[in-house]
């Protein structure tokens, strides 16, 4: 009698993680329209907005450093609230005026909460799911919190972005979404093992998945992050900017879901070159699609975003699928690492070469990356094909805008399954 009832208060208490997270994406939603759009509007330095989003990659990588530290020392339930609350301090220093940058600052606090944020959720959601539905509840996980990111810009578009409204609904969201996770039953996970970062082990059992996280982690970060700031300071108007990057979230149902299914299928190299140059075709018709044509370049820049987001989710099964299970864990560790690298460098990169090479440096930077990619994709299909043998990982709906942070939790005992 007692198994069922478990049973149950776990799929409610992952409910609550995903409606908790769910309230802090369409915060971040919000945000990442709003910051780009009134900094343009301001006629702020062109380097400040593109310094907003390494701000927020960097404060990413010190979330993942020092996370795993804070819940050994005070656990998940507390760590998580806290969390929440520097994405609400977050919100109110942006909301406080335009100030660059403070508001650089603000969107580091947030690049550290939100790590954090992913972080927690992901090793509850672990701790909690059974091997027959970890897969779909983290898929769930995923999708729900890309389309709160989209719904969250599209909030954006219909109020007014003269004033703070828009932190203030952050605020708003962002405090009810501490209700759901503080009222959660579900027993609280151990304490992550220390992490072991193994770089000579991830390139050993898949070069192709070791630097397709790199690729991933730039090329998420500069699309998902320069695509606003390109179309305000193209003077698109306010409604747009929002209803762009809501279109683009569901780039990742319609481009990465087939193709994560084709994975499956074919050697998923074959795959990832594939999507790379779906992804170089798609930037090299942004840079000629017009805002004047704003419908077209919606959907140019919806199957842009859902092709580089791909590129995260099959090189992580891929090199999953050359992995021992005793290995996931130290290959998580090391993947998150290269992700928050790259995510870092890349709108770093960006930013500082854009005064020279113009707004549409950041399309260039995204088909330089995705060419480079599909190469080394193809170097290594030639020195390596596929064994017939090759033991293979169901494929998973993942996003390369919520890093996989399996690495800093154990699974629970005696479960071997994937987690991520």
């Amino acid at each position: 009698m007692s198994q069922p009832k478990e049973e149950t208060g776990s799929v409610l208490s992952i409910f609550s993680i995903i409606v908790s997270m769910t309230g802090v994406a369409l915060g971040n939603g919000m945000m990442l329209a709003y910051v780009p759009f009134l900094l343009a509007r301001n006629e702020a330095p062109s380097w400040i907005a593109g310094a907003t989003l390494t701000a927020i990659a960097f404060g990413g990588f010190v979330g993942c450093a020092v996370t795993g530290l804070l819940i050994r020392r005070v656990g998940h339930a507390r760590l998580l609230p806290c969390s929440f609350a520097v994405v609400i301090l977050s919100a109110i220093l942006i909301g406080f005026g335009v100030n660059p940058l403070l508001w650089v600052f603000a969107r580091g606090l947030y690049g550290a909460a939100a790590n954090t944020n992913f972080i927690i959720a992901q090793s509850w959601l672990n701790h909690a799911s059974s091997n027959a539905w970890r897969g779909r509840a983290m898929s769930v996980f995923y999708m729900t919190y890309v389309i709160g990111i989209g719904t969250g810009a599209w909030i954006f578009g219909q109020i007014p972005a003269d004033g703070n409204m828009a932190p203030m609904l952050t605020v708003l969201f962002t405090t009810l979404g501490i209700i759901p996770i503080s009222l959660t039953r579900l027993p609280i996970p151990p304490a992550p093992a220390k992490v072991s970062v193994d770089i000579a082990m991830a390139w050993r059992n898949s070069p192709v998945a070791f630097v397709g996280v790199l690729a991933a982690g730039g090329l998420s970060m500069v699309v998902q992050g320069f695509t606003p700031i390109y179309a305000a300071e193209n003077n698109v108007s306010q409604q747009d900017v929002a209803l762009l990057m809501f279109c683009m979230q569901f780039g990742l149902i319609f481009i990465q879901y087939p193709m994560g299914v084709m994975s499956d299928r074919v050697d998923r190299r074959y795959v990832l070159i594939g999507v790379c140059t779906l992804i170089a075709v798609a930037g090299v018709a942004s840079l000629f699609v017009s805002f004047a044509s704003l419908l077209l370049l919606m959907l140019v820049f919806t199957i842009w975003a859902g092709a580089v987001e791909t590129v995260y989710s099959i090189a992580n099964a891929h090199g999953n699928d050359r992995t021992d299970p005793k290995d996931f864990v130290p290959l998580a560790s090391t993947q998150l690492l290269a992700w928050s690298i790259s995510a870092t460098l890349a709108p770093l990169a960006v930013t500082l070469i854009t005064p020279a090479f113009g707004p549409k440096t950041f399309i260039y930077v995204a088909i330089a990356l995705a060419v480079a990619y599909a190469i080394f994709v193809a170097l290594r299909l030639c020195e390596r094909p596929r064994a017939p043998e090759e033991a293979r990982e169901t494929f998973e709906m993942m996003t390369a805008q919520v890093p996989n942070a399996a690495g800093l939790t154990d699974p629970p005992a005696g479960d071997t399954a994937r987690n991520g």
